[in-house]
């Protein structure tokens, strides 16, 4: 009887944990969402449930504020995921499979990077950057972005493409396939959980990334959606409806894109967490 009563108590705390997880990850959500179809007045008088009527011309003037920014946003992003994962599966690969002298060094050069603080870089890659030609253009964060991802996914890769059985390799060689055919039949659909997964964090990283589009792009027909959210902010009167319309449209593509990514997403966060 005691130990019902101990199980009853515990299932109750573990469901209370979750039911506050749930409520404190999803309530800026609902009222971001809420806010968005009201009027100054209304949010003033009632912030926290729906009133009516709804004001859906706020999304109108959010997606004249962002709309192209959006589509910047999204070059962007694909550009730098797609540079820097396949510059990042051939450094792996070379780490991985290839042991040469001063192979370890350079291996541990690139973990100290990961430590390295990207705000330390900021006056160094602001220079670089205008030196090439490139400030007030979309390669100058797509190239900044490509450099700034590979120490971590250079790490993750290199440690998944070691766990990969020797013998296929070995087989490719056999048939007489060069190292191009070992990457493209072997390590990247073998890697593709590991390999989505940090797309999906790239995307991300890049879609939210405030501080390069405030640097290196002065144009602001090229700007970027952080950027131009954050020009939606007025002066002296904030319109909350239409600022929090811009932050749903902003949202929403990674929302789409987390759902239908996110069984590949969770694919890859375990894999490798089970050897044998």
């Amino acid at each position: 009887m005691k130990y019902k009563t101990k199980q009853k108590i515990c299932e109750f705390w573990k469901h209370l944990f979750l039911w506050s997880v749930f409520f404190f990850t999803f309530m800026p959500l609902y009222l971001m969402l809420n806010i968005s179809l009201k009027d100054n007045e209304q949010f003033a008088r009632n912030p926290w449930f729906p009133e009516a009527p709804f004001h859906w011309e706020n999304y109108v003037v959010g997606w004249q504020h962002i709309g192209d920014k959006i589509f910047n946003t999204t070059f962007v992003a694909f550009t730098t995921v797609v540079l820097s994962l396949g510059i990042a599966v051939l450094g792996a690969f070379f780490f991985a499979r290839y042991k040469m002298p001063g192979s370890k060094f350079l291996f541990a050069v690139f973990m100290v990077l990961m430590m390295y603080p990207g705000v330390a870089n900021m006056v160094p890659v602001f220079k670089l950057i205008t030196s090439l030609g490139l400030y007030n253009s979309h390669w100058a964060l797509i190239l900044s972005g490509v450099a700034a991802g590979q120490a971590m996914a250079i790490y993750v890769l290199r440690n998944f493409i070691e766990d990969i059985p020797k013998d296929l390799f070995d087989a490719v060689e056999i048939d007489g396939g060069r190292v191009w055919h070992q990457i493209w039949h072997i390590v990247i659909p073998m890697s593709m959980p590991i390999i989505g997964t940090l797309a999906i964090l790239k995307i991300i990283g890049s879609w939210n990334n405030f501080v390069g589009p405030l640097l290196y792009i002065r144009d602001a027909n090229r700007q970027m959606l952080s950027v131009a959210l954050l020009y939606m902010d007025g002066e002296y009167t904030k319109q909350w409806g239409e600022l929090m319309a811009g932050y749903t449209i902003a949202s929403l593509p990674l929302i789409v894109l987390f759902l239908f990514c996110m069984r590949l997403f969770v694919k890859g966060l375990t894999a490798g967490a089970v050897k044998g």
